[in-house]
């Protein structure tokens, strides 16, 4: 059967995401705590290693900031997404390989600073490159296909974990190795053709919020969302490992990946119902709100397998909420020669929470706890399911 070449960018796009996410989910979530533990030499949970991880967070979270930005809007003006695609992809596979040759707390700063610009090299014109080639009906789907992103991701983080299987420089060559396979045949073979749908898809795209307010309403939902997924980002190899000192790199990565794999054939079937319905926020707001109930499950119990249930269950929901979201914020942008530097700004969604959130766990975990937290980050994402309400029309 023969792929039409609007579908052949589709999955070329998304397997380039897919790359993006390979790039950082197996280093932030599992390859960075293990090194830093090592660093710390101290087992576990400790208030060195949280600290250690918020502080790079939050420097790499800033600089991720810049870049995203920066480079999109740079994208815009040269008008020329896939070269700087094609250099960050280069920078920023180096530099994640130079990371085992450091040992200093300033040295994994400097370099998390470095490879989080160079990665936003490419990430930021990869983003705009999806709202220059895909037409507002597809964006269901689009939404649906990122959704492999996060998945790849972590599955490759289940792999280079097995036990064995690779030591801590092989591990990061295999996560720069399928980086480069996923991202190279976009720059080879995608298109740059910009899309014709323009404003007549308007109307339906801002359906359910039908005021200016789509733009901070939206912004504001994925920031609270974000909030709480990138806190347990960080900081789930840590959490499973107060719950049962037991818990290995290994199998937070399995747990991690497993729940990723599955949030993929239904944020497909969601993102084509979306579509198909044009209700491209409904999804949005069943999404956060299930997150919500499954985060206030995680603080009330210390059953180690209860509380990996509930975060199946926020995973699953809140990697639908992201992936729609991203494609859907696509409809809401007003389309133009800054789509790149818009959706820098619009992104910054997806870093401002790194910033938010070690000043949350320093102060929060010593004090009241991982359950303490939840209730917190639960609290957060009922807001994002409330913001996305469709405003009352008189």
């Amino acid at each position: 059967m023969r792929v039409s070449p609007p579908s052949r960018f589709l999955f070329l796009y998304a397997l380039a995401w897919a790359g993006s996410a390979i790039a950082y989910i197996p280093f932030l979530t599992i390859l960075l705590p293990v090194r830093i533990e090592t660093l710390t030499a101290m087992p576990g949970q400790n208030a060195l290693a949280v600290t250690w991880i918020g502080s790079i967070t939050f420097a790499g979270a800033i600089a991720a900031s810049i870049g995203n930005i920066a480079f999109g809007w740079v994208s815009d003006l040269t008008g020329n997404r896939r070269i700087w695609v094609a250099a960050g992809l280069v920078l920023s596979t180096g530099l994640l390989l130079l990371t085992t040759q450091i040992t200093s707390f300033g040295q994994h700063i400097a370099l998390l600073v470095c490879w989080q610009l160079a990665l936003n090299m490419m990430i930021g014109p990869l983003s705009a490159w999806a709202g220059d080639c895909v037409p507002d009906a597809q964006k269901g789907k689009l939404g649906g296909l990122m959704a492999f992103a996060p998945a790849a991701g972590a599955l490759t983080g289940a792999l280079i974990t097995i036990p064995g299987f690779a030591g801590p420089e092989v591990r990061l060559m295999i996560v720069a190795l399928l980086q480069i396979c996923c991202v190279a045949p976009l720059l080879l073979f995608g298109a740059t053709v910009q899309t014709t749908s323009t404003g007549q898809d308007a109307p339906s795209a801002q359906a359910d919020l039908p005021d200016r307010a789509v733009l901070s309403r939206m912004w504001l939902a994925r920031l609270m969302v974000q909030v709480s997924e990138a806190t347990l980002f960080a900081y789930l190899y840590l959490w499973l490992r107060s719950l049962d000192p037991s818990f290995n790199d290994a199998t937070t990565a399995r747990i991690f990946g497993g729940m990723l794999a599955a949030a993929v054939p239904l944020t497909l079937f969601v993102g084509a119902w979306a579509d198909r319905h044009g209700k491209p926020l409904l999804p949005l707001r069943i999404a956060a709100a299930i997150a919500a109930t499954a985060l206030l499950l995680m603080g009330a119990t210390l059953s180690p397998l209860i509380a990996i249930a509930g975060y199946a269950v926020f995973n699953l929901c809140s990697s639908v909420f992201l992936a729609l979201h991203s494609a859907q914020t696509l409809r809401v942008l007003p389309r133009g020669n800054r789509l790149g530097r818009d959706l820098g700004i619009f992104n910054l969604t997806n870093t401002v929470p790194s910033l938010i959130m070690p000043g949350l766990t320093i102060i929060m975990i010593p004090t009241l706890g991982y359950r303490g937290l939840f209730v917190l980050l639960a609290l957060l994402a009922f807001g994002a399911a409330a913001l996305l309400v469709p405003a009352r029309r008189h």
